[in-house]
């Protein structure tokens, strides 16, 4: 059996989910455009909100933003400096933080963590600076760029995986809610110029930025008929969800043979033969999993989608293709409860996707 014709059923879900559907949704949370150098772009705070940051806050982020640009930051850690003020401070420069359980600091106080990026200044062997230092908007985002740039590999990292790795927060996930905010603040502080979509350059190659809503190349594609890029099934949720991971990695489109995910079901299991996480818990741009039968998905087919959002009281947004009774093989975007589906598969890095998939 060719795979397009096991793939028919792939989206069936009955409306037992308890889902809200998000009508229109899409063109703010997807890739960074890579085609015009950082460095070279005008950076300036616009009048107003924006997703929620306004005055002051705006103005810090013009500040990380010119020192990454400054420092030969790519569009990629730009958007990882403005998303890791967000989840640390609001964008504020604040005078206060965590207190560290009784350690006094040179100045008589119990609080460590200042500033921007709440940098830990007053413990031994910190890399941060003084207490001045932490608390300059400037030297505090140069000394996280400069954190960022020596992590290895942390372009093929989710924007809250390479900010992790940084802090050494308890958690990535508590940046994930700020991805699409910072996205929609790089964008107005540069005018445009550095911002979500696709356009002619496909992707900034780093897994948690996918495209602009409805991108999926062959939209018009003959409903469930092989798909001979992929082998997979035109305007299927296999296909779709395929496609947007290759979009992530910065790839073009290719067969899905050689992984062999198959049906829906099956992703989680192909997934774990090539040593790729398997996870409970969203992430923005993973493949939202559901096995066979499991909350409604298809009893032979399961479903696939992907991350697009994640709401800031903890609810996914996923986005995919062929939802319904009867599968209608159209785009949809979909708020759910993250527990409902069996779990959540993490993009790899562009180098561990291409030993296995190419």
């Amino acid at each position: 059996m060719k795979a397009a014709i096991g793939l028919v059923l792939a989206a069936v879900m009955i409306p037992l989910l308890v889902v809200v559907m998000i009508m229109g949704a899409g063109g703010k949370d997807g890739a960074l455009a890579a085609c015009s150098p950082a460095g070279n772009v005008t950076v300036s705070a616009p009048d107003g909100m924006v997703a929620g940051y306004g005055g002051v806050q705006l103005g810090n982020a013009v500040t990380i933003v010119k020192t990454g640009q400054q420092m030969g930051v790519p569009a990629e850690g730009l958007l990882v400096g403005v998303m890791t003020a967000m989840g640390e401070s609001g964008l504020k420069n604040l005078n206060y933080g965590d207190d560290i359980h009784g350690v006094t600091n040179p100045d008589g106080s119990l609080t460590c963590s200042l500033g921007l990026f709440q940098q830990q200044w007053c413990l031994p062997g910190n890399p941060w600076g003084t207490k001045a230092d932490v608390t300059d908007p400037a030297k505090a985002a140069a000394t996280f760029f400069k954190a960022l740039m020596k992590s290895q590999g942390w372009q093929g990292l989710a924007p809250d995986e390479a900010a992790h790795r940084v802090q050494g927060n308890y958690s990535a996930a508590g940046y994930t809610k700020f991805i699409p905010a910072a996205r929609d603040v790089l964008a107005a502080i540069t005018g445009g110029k550095i911002q979500s979509g696709t356009g002619g350059c496909a992707s900034a190659g780093l897994p948690g930025s996918s495209g602009a809503g409805d991108d999926y190349p062959w939209k018009d594609g003959p409903f469930n008929e092989n798909n001979p890029v992929t082998n997979l099934a035109y305007r299927n949720c296999t296909d779709f969800a395929w496609w947007r991971v290759v979009q992530q990695l910065g790839l073009q489109p290719l067969s899905s043979s050689k992984l062999g995910p198959g049906n829906a079901a099956t992703w989680g299991s192909a997934w774990a033969r090539a040593g790729w996480t398997v996870s409970k818990t969203p992430k923005v741009g993973a493949i939202v999993w559901y096995g066979a039968g499991v909350n409604g998905a298809s009893s032979a087919y399961g479903h696939v989608a992907v991350v697009k959002e994640i709401t800031a009281d903890g609810r996914v947004i996923e986005e995919g293709y062929n939802f319904g009774i009867p599968p209608n093989g159209a785009y949809y975007t979909l708020t759910i409860n993250p527990d409902r589906p069996s779990g959540y598969l993490y993009i790899p890095s562009k180098e561990e996707f291409q030993k296995a998939a190419m």
